[in-house]
């Protein structure tokens, strides 16, 4: 398994370097620690003022007029992101991720222009099948960055993301637990991946970097 730690602070402009290099060879990073304890603690604080709210709303599946709620394909809820938000952890760890963008784009020429996301919330046995982050049609989503927020994350939790990492053997994979501070950088064109099914609640970050429209 691809795996870099970050026992620094997250805008270390190095460990942003290991991920362009991971990116540029199996084009796919797994990074341990990318956030410290406390600030994982604020983004699930935000997450659940969010929830209690009511921001969050069943995930949907598609895009446009072809978005329509399928639970047999996944049954998360989320919570969408404003882009251009600098308020509280969400905006705090969107600048980081400014950051690593402007790296991508110096070290490997991804012309990666903006970026989506969402909060997601998968319910005790909830799942999302086997899917590629790209619309049929519509191959703007570049870059795929998941960061989990979950305390104490057991194996018997479940809730493994299975990512597909080789296209000459389609059934070949890696997982990887949710644990919190994990971030999950991949080519989003290249790699289908899947949410296993979690027996506990389980929260991530998931947004992709787009190149220009």
């Amino acid at each position: 398994m691809n795996v870099t730690d970050r026992p620094q602070a997250a805008a270390d402009a190095a460990a942003y370097a290991r991920i362009a290099d991971a990116l540029a060879g199996p084009g796919w990073c797994l990074t341990g620690g990318f956030l410290s304890a406390a600030q994982l603690d604020a983004l699930r604080v935000q997450a659940d003022t969010l929830d209690r709210q009511g921001a969050f709303k069943p995930a949907g599946v598609g895009r446009a007029a072809d978005l329509a709620i399928r639970s047999t394909i996944r049954s998360d809820r989320v919570c969408w992101l404003d882009p251009e938000s600098r308020d509280g952890a969400i905006g705090a760890y969107l600048a980081q991720l400014e950051d690593l963008r402007q790296t991508l784009n110096r070290d490997l020429c991804l012309g990666l222009f903006n970026f989506e996301g969402h909060l997601a919330i998968y319910p005790p046995g909830s799942f999302y099948r086997r899917h590629l982050d790209q619309f049929r049609g519509v191959e703007l989503r570049t870059l795929t960055c998941i960061l989990y927020l979950n305390p104490d994350w057991q194996p018997a939790d479940g809730g493994l993301l299975r990512i597909y990492t080789d296209p000459d053997r389609p059934d070949h994979y890696e997982e990887v637990a949710p644990i919190g501070g994990t971030l999950v950088t991949f080519l989003s064109a290249s790699f289908e991946h899947e949410v296993m099914l979690a027996s506990r609640e389980r929260l991530s970050l998931t947004g992709w970097f787009k190149r220009r429209g």
